[in-house]
């Protein structure tokens, strides 16, 4: 987690109030649906704040950050406590790895087959 020693100081989070928000979501593995539910909102009111459509009240945004684990300035003004988002970067990149893994044995697949299809001509013909 990110700890500022000073929050006028430390170089802000760039993304919009919508996108911090579902960052922070994400990080805490939490869908749309399960925020909406536990501060007690609808999920299409959570949607149109991570879409920055609307704004959540303050006193929703007090909500959502103690829910989430960040503070409300980073929520607000993208400085103060972050989420953890090296458990996402994490599984991100474990995805991307068995992906590239499935690719390979996708492509090996393929030459076995047209493998396998050669010598079914081969004996057809003979």
């Amino acid at each position: 987690m990110n700890f500022p020693t000073n929050i006028m100081t430390d170089a802000p989070d760039t993304d919009t109030l919508g996108g911090r928000l579902s960052r922070a979501r994400d990080a805490k593995s939490m869908t749309v649906a399960e925020l909406a539910l536990h501060i007690g909102v609808k999920s299409q009111t959570v949607a149109a704040w991570e879409s920055d459509r609307s704004e959540p009240r303050a006193n929703r945004i007090i909500m959502l950050a103690g829910s989430l684990g960040v503070t409300p300035t980073w929520l607000i003004h993208g400085v103060g406590q972050s989420p953890d988002e090296t458990e996402t970067a994490d599984t991100n990149d474990m995805l991307k790895n068995q992906i590239r893994n499935l690719k390979v044995q996708h492509e090996q697949l393929g030459e076995r087959i047209e493998q396998l299809e050669n010598v079914v001509a081969r004996l057809k013909a003979a």
